[in-house]
């Protein structure tokens, strides 16, 4: 298998940097980039995120049209990078799954660094929105979020810049895809 054919899934809690590496390790190797999210459909439909997890809450359309939209394209021609909370496991045939993992607070920061605000309501939101997600995605799918050790790659993201963590990403990509084209 080449490595424009790699189907990579890349999943993590709001914080973990999911967006930014997926989007990095497509960019090194001029894969699609695959990230439909509750912040697109919330785009889409001129609404803020808050209230678009307000409305997920209360109707399993938002989550089913979410995973739906992201799982179609990344099922399209060729290969890609498919960013999400649960792209490890709506993808299962992904050539590489990996899972970005770090600590509560560390993901708020991060938060804050992005769309600002205070520690310890990003803290909350965000804790918040891990106990709404998982109990989402036990009931909609049975799929708990918590559970993640069948991802080929589990990295801790907590000390490591994006660049390192998409170089990691890619190395064992291409290692793999080498791997099962000379066997």
């Amino acid at each position: 298998m080449t490595h424009e054919a790699l189907r990579i899934a890349v999943s993590g809690k709001s914080g973990c940097g999911n967006t930014t590496v997926s989007c990095m390790v497509a960019e090194k190797l001029g894969l699609r980039f695959i990230n439909f999210t509750f912040r697109s459909l919330a785009q889409e439909k001129r609404l803020n995120l808050k209230e678009t997890l307000a409305l997920a809450a209360k109707d399993d359309w938002w989550d089913r049209e979410v995973d739906r939209r992201q799982v179609s394209l990344a099922r399209e021609n060729g290969g890609c990078v498919l960013g999400s909370r649960l792209a490890i496991w709506m993808l299962p045939e992904a050539d590489l799954k990996v899972y970005l993992y770090t600590g509560l607070e560390t993901r708020a920061l991060r938060i804050i660094k992005r769309e600002g605000g205070i520690l310890e309501e990003a803290t909350a939101f965000t804790a918040e929105r891990d106990r709404q997600d998982r109990e989402r995605y036990l009931r909609l799918y049975n799929i708990d979020n918590d559970d993640y050790a069948f991802a080929d790659l589990i990295i801790d993201v907590t000390s490591l810049p994006p660049e390192e963590i998409a170089s990691r990403i890619v190395d064992r990509a291409l290692h793999d895809a080498h791997a099962a084209f000379n066997s």
